[in-house]
């Protein structure tokens, strides 16, 4: 697990689509402890390893047939993958100092981790770890005759090498690992059904693939351009990192991700997100972690039911959070039909310190109540 335990719950009435295999669970429970309601489909393969040992082999000696001026790693599964493979077959020595003698780009952390621990050393990756960066960096050179190999991940990347070659590189790709759709697609063709309902709030991704995955399911389904209304009015697409959110670009819808490409960041992210795009509000008050989702009002993550009376003497207080509040302006505010006196006020009160805590409404003497909201 990414953190430590969350005593507060600000994901408390928002559903979530979670469509990671991968560190499922990992990422499930950082939601489910913040109060949300997950539904998990699978977008892609649990296995990312998949490899054709055949074409891997066959890539690796065509990569050490000559020499290689620049390298680019782009996933750290990838290398860790390919280098192992090397090493089944006799040829991780031979690649190692194959690929030291050149040039090393790598694309971010996860990549430059894998190649220190097997002896590598790249010499420039971007801060934004996208790959676009990369293919900046190297637009801005004379790639006149070099040779270029590209360590690919689980999408193809024949369109950047294609790019790099118009340059006047030659460019080969090394295909380590192909991604694949979820054996069971059902659980995404309902979480496609949820979104377009309106019942969910979120999707997660944390590959680019998924995003491919769930728009080819909704597709099938006949809900493409539903699901893309869908994230692009309500629906938060809420991506891992810039790389994941870039496979939304060519559908035109709108999509966050963290600062730091990290599951948590991004579970973090969401935590202010979801209740500030619902118009939600969220106080502490006497100690308790109080949230309004739409009609819905939650206590420490656990729902409260009101009944209209003292719903709107609650509604009232939280217009200016912490400021007293008259008896006269709290009898304005009862639904109609309400006995006109006082001391339909007080029995509001009463009703709504019994759902919310005695200590939550503070009766301040002869001006009225006020919520007991933390300084």
């Amino acid at each position: 697990m990414e953190e430590e335990s969350v005593p507060e719950q600000p994901l408390a009435g928002f559903t979530i689509g979670v469509t990671a295999a991968r560190r499922a669970e990992d990422q499930i429970t950082l939601l489910q402890r913040r109060g949300a309601k997950v539904i998990h489909a699978p977008a892609l393969s649990v296995d990312p390893n998949r490899i054709d040992e055949v074409a891997l082999l066959a890539a690796t000696k065509d990569v050490l047939s000559q020499p290689v001026d620049i390298f680019l790693a782009t996933t750290g599964i990838g290398m860790k993958s390919w280098l192992t493979a090397a090493e089944r077959w006799g040829l991780h020595d031979q690649l190692v100092t194959h690929l030291a003698s050149a040039e090393i780009l790598a694309r971010g952390p996860k990549s430059v981790g894998v190649l220190r621990r097997f002896g590598l050393r790249e010499l420039w990756a971007p801060e934004s770890e996208e790959f676009e960066d990369v293919l900046a960096h190297l637009r801005a050179r004379d790639l006149t005759g070099l040779r270029i190999v590209v360590q690919e991940h689980g999408q193809s990347l024949s369109m950047a090498a294609h790019a790099l070659r118009r340059l006047g590189a030659e460019v080969t790709t090394v295909t380590v690992y192909r991604v694949d759709a979820a054996a069971d697609l059902e659980p995404m063709f309902g979480l496609v059904e949820a979104v377009v309902a309106g019942e969910v709030d979120a999707v997660t991704f944390t590959a680019a693939p998924a995003v491919a995955s769930m728009m080819s399911a909704a597709a099938t389904a006949g809900h493409r351009d539903d699901i893309i209304s869908a994230f692009q009015a309500d629906v938060v697409a809420s991506c891992v990192g810039p790389v994941t959110a870039a496979a939304f670009e060519m559908w035109g819808v709108p999509s966050i991700y963290p600062d730091r490409s990290r599951l948590a960041a991004m579970v973090k992210q969401l935590e202010t997100e979801l209740p500030s795009r619902a118009g939600g509000t969220s106080l502490e008050v006497a100690g308790h972690t109080l949230l309004l989702h739409g009609d819905d009002v939650l206590l420490d993550g656990v729902e409260v039911k009101l009944s209209p009376a003292p719903y709107a003497v609650l509604q009232a207080l939280l217009v200016n959070p912490g400021t007293v509040v008259s008896r006269r302006d709290l009898l304005a505010a009862l639904p109609s039909g309400t006995a006109g006196s006082e001391h339909a006020v007080e029995m509001a009160v009463a009703r709504l310190r019994a759902a919310l805590g005695t200590r939550c409404v503070q009766t301040v003497v002869k001006r009225g109540y006020r919520l007991a909201v933390a300084n």
